[in-house]
């Protein structure tokens, strides 16, 4: 079909609908035969290998988006190569339909399926950029709290049983968000075993090179990994918001704190 036959009305719709040039959309609608759709698949599939090519380029930027339904949630996070991108309204919706996919696979660690992979590539044709779901974490579980900072950067997935008003919960998760250090579990049972006798080694060797007599050294030791539990547990750590109070005092009665997850972009 010669490009004289094309109607710019043509190229013009199917601009708005792929978001390229208008040379590329006319070229397309001529192979095509001025069929829309075949126009429409021949550029994803031309601009498919140039989005591949660009896989190797850095992609620093993005956001964290995180979706509870019922008894199902998800944490996400969705990589771009400039911030730009990351804030732009396509984007932050296209990384709010992966969270909503992610919630039809099972719990645990959720890789990007053809459906999820295909949601990114409209992103990626328009954009031009390299852009990938960098990893995501699905929960069951009966009540779950979120926080996710205003730049989207940054967000925390509690999960929790029990019956814990709505500020605590964000209250917590901001805490998780915060806090330095970021908490490394719920209580010390959550510890790495190998993390906790490292220390436990560390604080009776120094305890011992104190000179105190072995019952005051084993009492130091055991007060140093007693203060590396509070430091590193989110129930031992004091509230960001009010160092008077443990989170730990923040849990209802009857309630607990089952699993939390923290993720920031460009983070492992």
């Amino acid at each position: 079909m010669d490009t004289a036959n094309i109607n710019p009305k043509d190229v013009m719709a199917l601009r708005q609908r792929t978001g390229l040039g208008m040379m590329d959309c006319k070229k397309a609608l001529t192979d095509a035969n001025g069929d829309m759709d075949a126009a429409e698949a021949l550029l994803r599939e031309r601009m498919k290998g140039k989005m591949d090519s660009r896989t190797d380029r850095p992609a620093g930027e993005g956001c964290i988006e995180i979706l509870i339904d019922g008894g199902k949630a998800s944490i996400i996070e969705v990589r771009a190569e400039t911030d730009f991108t990351a804030r732009n309204d396509d984007f932050v919706a296209m990384a709010s339909d992966l969270a909503k996919m992610t919630l039809g696979q099972a719990a645990g660690d959720v890789s990007a399926d053809s459906a999820m992979t295909a949601r990114l590539d409209e992103v990626r044709l328009t954009t031009g950029e390299n852009i990938s779901f960098a990893r995501g974490v699905r929960l069951d579980g009966a009540a779950f709290g979120q926080y996710v900072h205003h730049d989207r950067k940054l967000g925390v997935l509690l999960q929790v049983e029990g019956d814990f008003p709505a500020d605590v919960l964000t209250g917590i998760c901001q805490h998780v968000a915060a806090h330095v250090p970021t908490p490394l579990a719920v209580d010390e049972t959550g510890l790495d075993a190998g993390v906790v006798a490292e220390k436990r080694k560390e604080a009776e060797a120094e305890a011992a090179a104190s000179g105190k007599p072995p019952e005051i050294a084993t009492k130091i030791a055991e007060g140093k990994v007693r203060k590396f539990f509070e430091d590193n547990t989110l129930l031992g750590q004091k509230w960001v918001r009010d160092e008077s109070k443990s989170v730990g005092s923040l849990v209802p009665k009857g309630s607990k704190i089952v699993t939390f997850i923290r993720m920031a972009v460009g983070g492992a």
